[in-house]
């Protein structure tokens, strides 16, 4: 490795970590546009092998999610466009034609394995939404004992800047929460995680195991793996940082590797594995990965200790300053004097209200603002603390 590349774990031996997978009961397979199709048609080979995996995978008794792209690349392909569409509405246009396609794709090779296959189409306010978040989480678990393979994919059709997840490697990370699955395996075009680009720097390696995502990990997803598209190495490890920190495995792999899942399940060293931090609820997964951050507060060292450390709740006097445009029960990132994120929570005041109260004891709120409907400005029961590499 080269003097400028950041401190990360070189390619590790081989070690125990992976028999944790063995107690996998459900697991979410996310795959991109890359791996199953070419150019603008679906590769009928790699869907071939793609669901012969995950049909194996499902005989032995496990669960499988499945979160596929490659919506818009078969439309493109389907409508005849000799590039991908550079408009909105063309985009949803190219999606409309090619979701279906896509799913029939994948419903005729499932059924070659007598499986059902289920289709879900998603957007951000699915997961936004803390009533719709547990209806969808309610369908996709009784598809699951109804023994079908759910099939998610943003409902790119209707979805605009203002509801979109953005990409597939988020998605997948936020429907392995809503499903409280065991692990998210990600498919890609890439073998796993590197200490370097390992198609700009022949000195990269690869990391079999990231115990922690430490700042120098983030640094080297900015260098490794395409960046091309929407799913980059960046958006890879924010899904795994959202589903590590809700205390579950995340698998990143080549998906061309042949029976890639199976070999993965089976405890076989392929990709990266990054191990889980501390478990969290259901609602505590919510709060923190499913509902984007309206705002910023930064908040002294300490009131950042009696959060942290003694499960307090967050009152005005310890808030410093505000940042963003939020209402009551948007989510919001407490940030410590360094502007370090350590927690983020549903707060009680909008930001016109918070930047009055600012600094000032409980009792002043009423006066200051006419009334006082909370104490906190996040209760602890709605502040989630963030891992800390």
């Amino acid at each position: 490795m080269n003097s400028s590349s950041p401190t990360v774990p070189a390619a590790s031996t081989p070690d125990s970590s992976r028999d944790q997978l063995s107690g996998v009961k459900r697991v979410v397979v996310k795959v991109g546009s890359s791996t199953i199709s070419r150019g603008f048609e679906l590769d009928d080979n790699a869907l071939d092998r793609l669901v012969a995996d995950l049909a194996r995978v499902k005989e032995s008794g496990i669960e499988v999610i499945l979160v596929t792209s490659g919506a818009i690349a078969a439309g493109v392909g389907a409508l005849g466009l000799s590039s991908r569409p550079r408009t909105i509405p063309g985009l949803q246009a190219a999606a409309a034609v090619g979701q279906s396609r896509l799913m029939h794709a994948y419903e005729d090779r499932f059924q070659d394995y007598g499986e059902m296959a289920a289709m879900m189409l998603l957007t951000q306010d699915d997961f936004t939404n803390r009533k719709r978040y547990t209806h969808i989480s309610n369908t996709l678990n009784t598809l699951l004992q109804l023994g079908t393979v759910p099939i998610i994919n943003e409902n790119d059709t209707v979805a605009v800047e203002e509801i979109k997840v953005g990409d597939n490697d988020t998605l997948s990370a936020q429907v392995t929460n809503l499903a409280d699955a065991d692990l998210l395996v990600v498919l890609s075009d890439q073998a796993g995680f590197f200490t370097g680009d390992p198609r700009r720097d022949s000195h990269s390696e690869l990391i079999n195991v990231v115990p922690v995502i430490s700042e120098d990990i983030r640094k080297a997803a900015g260098r490794a793996g395409t960046q091309g598209g929407t799913g980059g190495m960046v958006t890879k490890l924010q899904a795994a940082e959202i589903v590590t920190g809700s205390g579950e495995m995340m698998v990143l792999a080549d998906g061309k590797e042949p029976e890639a899942v199976n070999r993965i399940l089976s405890g076989e060293h392929i990709g990266t594995l990054f191990l889980p931090q501390t478990p969290k609820s259901s609602r505590k997964r919510w709060i923190a990965y499913s509902r984007p951050p309206k705002g910023r507060l930064l908040v002294d060292n300490g009131a950042r200790a009696a959060l942290v450390d003694r499960g307090k709740s967050l009152l005005a006097s310890g808030v410093q300053g505000v940042e963003g445009e939020f209402e009551y029960g948007d989510t919001v990132s407490c940030l410590d004097e360094n502007r370090d994120e350590f927690g983020r929570g549903l707060v009680n005041y909008n930001t016109e209200d918070i930047t009055k109260i600012i600094g000032k004891r409980t009792r002043e709120i009423e006066k200051i603002l006419g009334s006082r409907y909370y104490e906190e400005v996040i209760h602890r029961d709605n502040l989630v603390l963030m891992e800390q590499a």
